[in-house]
Order: C-alpha cells, then structure tokens, then sequence
C-alpha cells in the first residue's frame, strides 16, 4: 500500500515525461489476518468539504483493474461536482479522474502485468450500443459513467477502473507530471481538432488544459493569443514562457481577428466577447462541462457563418492519440504538487485562481 510523500515541492515544470521530482514513498503493511486498508476522500453531500475515510483496498471485477495511485490531477471538473453545479448521484462521490497508479491486482479476463503503469481518464465506462457508441462518438453515450462522478475517482489510495478504459503510460515518467494529461491535456486536444485549422487561435482561460495545449499548437506553427483574468500576472509569465503570440485581458480585443477561439474559463460571459473576437467563418469552441449562463448579444456577432460549439467528454481514441502525440513532443507540465490529504485545499486554490498550470494530489 501506498503511504504518504514525505516531502512536497509546491511549484514543478518538467519537459519530456520527467523521471523525478523529489518524493520519498514508504510502504505500510498489514498484519497478519489484517484486511488492507486504503484512504478514500469523499464528498458526501455537494457544497461540503471532503472527508477522509478508511476501507479495505477494493478488489477488482471481471474485465478491472485495481490500481495503487501515484497521482490524481485536479481538475475544474472536479470543483463543479464538489460545488454541486453537476448532478450529485445517488451515493457519494470519490472525486478524481486524472489517476496514475500501478496494477496491484486485475480481475477475470484481464492480460495486464502486476506493476504495469496505467492511466484512468473521465470516461469510465459505456454502453457500447446506443447509436453514438455505435458510430464511433462514444464520447456521446445515452448511459456513460463517468470516473470521479458515477464512479470511484482517484482521491484515493486505491481505485478500481475498467481495463478497457485505462491508458498505458510511460514507466519511468513521473506520476505528478502525466496526471494533467489525462484530462486538461485529452480535452485540450479535442477541443482543438473541433476549432479546426485555422492560423490564429485565441485561448480563454489559462490554466491546466491551455497551458499543455498552446505546446501543441505553437508545435503546428500556430500563433496563439492567450486571454487571461484581468491582473492574472502570473498566468500572463506563464503563457509568455511558453510562446503566446500576445497575451491580454479577457475584455480586451485582440489585435487582429482569430480564426478560432477556444474557451476553458467556465464563465459564458465569454462567449460573447470570443464572438466578436473571431473572423467570419470561425468557430468558437466552449471546452467545459459546466458553464456560467450565457448572457444575450446581437445576432449580428454570430452572423457571417461563424460557428459556436461545445466539447462534450472524450473518445478513448482521442486519448490514444493524444497520449501518443504527448510522449512525441515532449509536452512541459507546470504543476503545484499536495499531498492527497490536502485535497480541500488544493480544491480551493483552483476556486479561486490561484494555480498556475494544475494541481495535483499525491497519496
């Protein structure tokens, strides 16, 4: 079983699936006749903190895996189930779903090594025949589950996943670093094959998805202008570091139009301002599961065949091809690193603006 990490580094960039980052792990063991025991962080009513419980490590179904977590991103999505802005199921919540962990055991059916690394993203589980599932947009499933919402997350020392639904990962990266990935890098990617092509894309919003994904883009030769909260400085360095075009207040125009605009920032008051921002026949892409109302604007910033659209999940093909593409390019993560104890807190760093690039829990 995993334990705690004895030491912490709160602010870490890495290029290239880095190979360390200064944690010490130890290992608990149980004694004789003793059920292994796991932690588990549990929201058991939206709007409360997590609570941190014990229970034994779970054991895995047909087709599952259990995996010791190394690393679980947090992510915004997270923060809308905690605040309650999803729908809360019908029992409690393990949040998490940007895990990394190592096989500790696999149920029937299922050809995957003791010890492989693995990771688990959004998408948990569907139901492989409605029509979207059918005709390759799984994405959209009329009965999806969803890691960290309709099943177990990764704020846990143990998670079960489906073996179907995991990613390998590199064994000698380190966990913290490919924990993003798993989703603000997935969804990123996603959301930039929908924007299409075009030449100048605008990113609203700065954080754990638009900093792993202004890498891919400056990578296709793309000028990339970042919009940021008005005095954000330290998301402005960040988006400098990493090659943005120009950098400026949300409510600022650019200096030229875009071909695209893609918005992570959950705030539909956006939406309007990224309109006027983009060319006739560009494509505003709103990235999020969750956003603020929609405020009303003039028909006329629409018009001239621009297109509006939302990014809903991902498909595992995506996530292969995106993961595929990350080890390729060397994608840099810039992360602040909490112990898995230290969830709430980490929750309300990213409630108020305060992460730059992504949080990530290590158990």
């Amino acid at each position: 079983m995993v334990g705690k990490a004895r030491r912490a580094r709160p602010v870490s960039t890495s290029k290239g699936f880095p190979t360390d980052i200064g944690f010490t792990f130890h290992c608990l063991s149980s004694g004789a006749g003793e059920a292994a025991m796991s932690r588990i962080l549990v929201l058991e009513q939206p709007g409360t903190p997590l609570v941190s419980r014990e229970r034994a490590v779970p054991e895995p179904g047909p087709g599952q895996v259990c995996l010791a977590v190394q690393a679980c991103g947090v992510c915004r999505t997270d923060l809308h189930v905690v605040d309650g802005e999803l729908a809360f199921p019908d029992q409690p919540v393990i949040p998490g779903h940007e895990i990394v962990g190592r096989v500790v055991s696999v149920g029937s059916g299922v050809n995957i090594q003791s010890g492989a690394r693995l990771g688990v993203a959004w998408l948990g589980l569907t139901c492989g025949h409605c029509s979207y599932c059918a005709g390759g947009a799984e994405n959209l499933c009329d009965t999806p589950k969803f890691t960290g919402w309709q099943l177990p997350g990764g704020y846990a020392d143990h998670v079960v996943a489906e073996a179907a639904y995991c990613y390998a990962l590199p064994a000698e990266a380190a966990a913290p670093h490919l924990a993003p990935l798993l989703c603000a890098g997935l969804i990123g990617w996603r959301a930039l094959k929908l924007a299409g092509g075009g030449q100048r894309v605008g990113l609203y919003g700065f954080g754990a998805a638009a900093h792993i994904l202004i890498q891919v883009a400056r990578h296709q030769a793309r000028d990339v202008y970042v919009f940021t909260r008005p005095g954000d400085r330290s998301a402005t360095q960040l988006a400098e570091q990493l090659g943005a075009h120009w950098v400026g207040p949300s409510t600022e125009a650019p200096p030229v139009a875009l071909d695209a605009a893609i918005i992570f920032a959950p705030a539909g008051a956006l939406v309007p301002l990224a309109l006027r921002a983009t060319r006739k026949g560009g494509t505003v892409v709103c990235a999020g599961i969750h956003m603020s109302d929609i405020p009303s604007f003039p028909y006329r910033e629409l018009w001239g065949e621009r297109v509006l659209r939302s990014v809903a999940n991902l498909t595992r093909a995506d996530g292969h091809e995106f993961l595929g593409l990350a080890g390729r390019l060397q994608l840099r993560t810039t992360i602040q690193v909490h112990p898995l104890t230290a969830a709430n807190e980490a929750l309300d760093n990213l409630r108020r603006g305060s992460v730059q690039g992504a949080a990530v829990l290590v158990p």
